[in-house]
């Protein structure tokens, strides 16, 4: 795409999502973005059974009822807005969500909960449209995080999450360019989310990206009924990118319309925790298989990390931890790794986060920062162990496990999806796993989204 000066951001990111067609996508683009659509898919049938999970559902059914949508890995059916506010928490809360670390953000998460959503409402969409609208979507998303050039002040997933998801949805109603921007200018009235619960490790982190996902479909309800927005939503004086944003860059981003596609830049999440955490847990894994060691044999453990990683997983372990906490401490998950060799979702259950030899373990892990000077960057990462014996063993992690540079195999993808499924909190059909799969893997030929969605809702 040439960049056109004499367009704004948002007149330009509102061309490039209303233009666009299947056609026009490439073929790693379309095989990245069903990928990561069923690996959200079954990480919201999973957070189904997750902490709060039940109570929130109440508390959205008392919004008002409607049978528009249906909730994944439950039979309840709501109005489009608040299934879309369900089915996001469910696809974060448990920190299992696929990220683009360039962005840092979860970039599919706010956009697949409402557009399926929105889809149920009107009766589907073609698997062409709801590939399509998810690669645009993650464009939109992912482009504001990546012209970021500060320390996150907001929680973008929600804050820059609303803004993809809107661009989702309204490429599924058909919007035009005037349109589209109404409806972020209509985002923008909403648009949120602190990271104060992150800092203290509370679930209302994930209800931010509900809001976000249910203030996407509302936003084009209001669009679609005529009203307006403002035009300068990404980069006017008072837009996103200067409220939001401390320092930032958007024009490398709409040069790179049309010829960068950000979902091909996603990363999966092998771990229910924060990706921070991931090159670590990876790390200790990888020295354990070649080195033969065991958790009683380990003195220290120091995970050298860029600031970032040490800001969202350097707490310290703490005796009455909250579950979302503990997906964020990597002290806790590195004990965990060492303790069972792998990190999965019942390691976060609230019985086991109390467990004594755990905590006693997660004392001698430590987290330090590295100096790197990009406020953002995630990698590279280093790993040592020293053992009791007085060996020391330590690894380089330039590229964290699931990052398109050291991608999941299908086969580890496709085992997450399946242990994903049988973790919601009520028994799904084995054989509903398998359709599901099958339905993604030739989605550009299914004629209804909403087979998709049914094979999420339990038998009665």
């Amino acid at each position: 795409m040439n960049v056109n000066t004499t367009l704004n951001a948002a007149e330009q990111l509102a061309r490039h999502v209303v233009e666009t067609r299947f056609e026009d996508l490439p073929v790693a683009a379309v095989e990245k973005a069903k990928i990561f659509i069923l690996d959200s898919f079954g990480v919201g049938v999973s957070g189904s059974a997750a902490p709060h999970a039940a109570s929130l559902l109440r508390a959205v059914e008392a919004w008002g009822s409607g049978d528009e949508a249906g909730v994944w890995g439950l039979r309840a059916r709501l109005p489009a807005p608040s299934a879309a506010f369900i089915n996001a928490v469910q696809i974060h809360n448990q920190e299992f969500d696929c990220v683009h670390e360039g962005a840092v953000l979860h970039p599919m998460t706010t956009a697949l909960a409402a557009a399926l959503a929105a889809a149920e409402r009107i009766g589907g969409v073609s698997g062409r449209d709801l590939l399509t609208a998810m690669v645009l979507a993650i464009d939109v998303t992912a482009g504001l995080g990546v012209a970021s050039r500060a320390k996150m002040r907001f929680f973008r997933p929600a804050s820059a999450g609303i803004f993809g998801a809107t661009a989702g949805v309204a490429k599924l109603l058909g919007f035009d360019h005037e349109r589209l921007i109404d409806a972020w200018g209509l985002a923008l009235a909403q648009a949120s989310g602190s990271m104060q619960p992150h800092d203290e490790g509370l679930a209302t982190l994930a209800v931010q990206i509900g809001f976000a996902a249910r203030g996407a479909v509302v936003a084009c309800d209001f669009a679609a009924a005529g009203i307006p927005g403002p035009r300068g939503v990404i980069d006017g004086e008072f837009g996103y990118l200067n409220l939001y944003e401390a320092a930032h860059d958007i024009g490398p981003v709409l040069a790179d319309l049309g010829r960068v596609w950000r979902i091909t830049q996603v990363s999966h999440k092998p771990y229910p925790t924060g990706r921070a955490a991931h090159a670590g847990i990876s790390g200790l894994l990888a020295l354990m298989h070649s080195h033969g060691f065991h958790a009683d044999e380990v003195e220290l453990v120091t995970l050298s990390v860029p600031p970032l990683i040490h800001r969202l997983v350097g707490r310290p372990i703490a005796p009455d931890m909250p579950v979302s906490y503990a997906r964020l401490c990597f002290q806790y998950c590195g004990a965990v790794a060492l303790q069972r060799g792998l990190v999965d979702i019942p390691d976060f259950y609230e019985a086991a986060l109390t467990n004594k030899s755990r905590h006693a373990l997660a004392q001698r892990i430590r987290v330090e920062i590295d100096g790197n000077p990009n406020p953002n960057a995630m990698s590279p990462q280093r790993i040592a162990v020293r053992l009791k014996s007085g060996a020391e063993h330590a690894l380089d992690i330039p590229v964290t496990l699931g990052a398109p540079d050291n991608p999941l195999s299908r086969e580890a993808h496709l085992d997450k999806f399946r242990r994903c499924w049988r973790y919601g909190a009520r028994p799904l059909d084995g054989q509903a796993a398998e359709r599901a799969i099958a339905l993604v893997d030739r989605l550009e030929e299914l004629a209804n989204t909403n087979a998709l969605t049914a094979q999420a809702l339990p038998e009665a």
